[in-house]
């Protein structure tokens, strides 16, 4: 039997309609559109960790165990659960942990990762009973079927700004960059275009591709003498000096754990659970959706399994020192290539234990030039509203604000928590209420909750 049929039959190419070819170019996509968390979280997270070997070294090191924690969650998620979807840390939850806890609240950076560390075990106790997949499925089916247009309009957002096609405005919160005059944005919008083209023609990889030529793009630019006017965004990345030393962050979880202030960590804790299993459970879904793995009820099946993966990955990355890792909606970008299996996570999983022995080539790819995917699958992801019953005002009314709350708050969980609270109370308005299950009713109070604690100056007075 040969590689290709033994990776056939443990990933169940068969049954998921696919083949090695198919999977690979997936995965090598998810990977370079997720490759950016590789530099981009270590930059974030450099504000609040002193390693006391300095920022440079520092940088390094939380890039080294950033490819490493999403390397090895990714790999569970392969091998485990045989679904294409790549883990890392996540974005918004590592700005939580450097801004807000370490920076705002005071809490030492050793005891902000042993609050992940204990949120990591809780979650693989609360998968392992299956109460993390029960919670998830009760989640009402307008917001399961709008999660996916709401992530679109994230991707869409996010993409569009790191691009700098969309800047912010201090009268209109956004407006349209210089397109006409700065590089990095003319070259972004060469690439979106390409890869839109690209697409149109069924060009295989038409993502890879797209993002390829984009940073050739870049490269050639800063080679002729033009310049980004970001300072965080070179046209062409430098390479800097590289170290592997990570033993300053490794186990530095275990110090957290001194002299701790009950109160503060154990809303530090329960912040992280939520925002953690908010986003988790919307981008299964969310991805879920695209690939058709959901089920009639708009439910992803055997969701235990992802679900550990992503309680493993957070787990492991604490342990190694950095934020929560999560699953990504980036995974969207390989499902849209054709990636069905878990041999697509496990591209990515070797992508980034790849970027471990190469780490100052992380920056090769240029952000914007990786972000340019993100608006490619935010357009194609729209598509998934038309699953909701917009005839019904009880299911229109949760779909459209899961919609639009999601990125004009920039907070996938928020998104989703308006959703979910909204849904029982519109059936109670319509009279319907034997249509709600009891336990939506407790999850819109306690997504209330959640609300009142993030937005009520709680846990940045403690």
């Amino acid at each position: 039997m040969t590689l290709s049929d033994r990776l056939a039959a443990v990933f169940e190419f068969d049954a998921h309609d696919t083949d090695l070819r198919t999977e690979v170019v997936a995965g090598i996509t998810t990977f370079l559109t997720m490759s950016y968390i590789v530099v981009v979280n270590p930059a974030i997270l450099v504000a609040a960790i002193d390693t006391g070997a300095g920022d440079a070294a520092t940088l390094q090191m939380l890039a080294v165990v950033t490819a490493l924690s999403a390397g090895a969650a990714t790999l569970v998620m392969a091998f485990y659960a045989n679904r294409p979807f790549g883990l890392a840390p996540g974005m918004g939850l590592n700005a939580f942990f450097a801004f807000t806890v370490v920076g705002a609240m005071g809490v030492p950076w050793q005891t902000a990762l042993a609050a992940i560390v204990v949120e990591g075990v809780l979650f693989i106790l609360l998968t392992l009973v299956g109460a993390r997949e029960y919670v998830i499925n009760l989640f009402p089916e307008p917001v399961k079927f709008a999660v996916g247009a709401a992530l679109g309009l994230f991707l869409a957002l996010i993409g569009l700004e790191k691009t700098f096609i969309v800047i912010s405005d201090p009268s209109t919160l956004l407006t349209l960059g210089a397109v006409a005059s700065d590089p990095v944005a003319i070259i972004s919008v060469l690439g979106l275009f390409l890869t839109f083209g690209l697409y149109v023609r069924g060009v295989t990889g038409s993502i890879v591709v797209g993002i390829l030529v984009t940073s050739v793009l870049g490269w050639g630019a800063a080679a002729l003498g033009y310049t980004s006017p970001h300072d965080s965004v070179p046209l062409a990345p430098s390479l800097p000096a590289p170290t592997w030393d990570i033993t300053p962050l490794v186990g530095a979880f275990l110090a957290g754990f001194r002299d701790l202030d009950a109160l503060a960590f154990t809303l530090v804790v329960l912040t992280f659970f939520f925002v953690d299993f908010l986003e988790t459970a919307g981008t299964l879904t969310g991805v879920g959706q695209i690939g058709g793995f959901l089920d009639e009820n708009g439910d992803l099946p055997d969701m235990d399994k992802p679900l550990m993966a992503d309680a493993v990955g957070t787990t492991v990355g604490g342990m190694l020192g950095t934020s929560t890792v999560t699953t990504y909606v980036e995974s969207a970008t390989g499902i849209e290539e054709g990636g069905r299996t878990g041999m697509t996570a496990l591209v990515v999983a070797l992508g980034f234990f790849a970027a471990v022995a190469f780490v100052p080539l992380a920056a090769a790819i240029p952000q914007y030039a990786s972000h340019i995917a993100l608006v490619v699958v935010a357009v194609l992801m729209l598509g998934n509203v038309s699953d909701v019953d917009w005839h019904d005002p009880t299911h229109a009314v949760p779909a459209g604000l899961t919609v639009i709350v999601m990125p004009f708050t920039y907070s996938i969980a928020y998104g989703i928590a308006a959703g979910v609270i909204t849904y029982p109370v519109m059936k109670a308005f319509a009279g319907e209420w034997d249509d709600v299950h009891v336990g939506q009713w407790v999850l819109a109070l306690l997504f209330a909750g959640y609300f009142v604690l993030r937005t009520g100056g709680y846990l940045t007075s403690v």
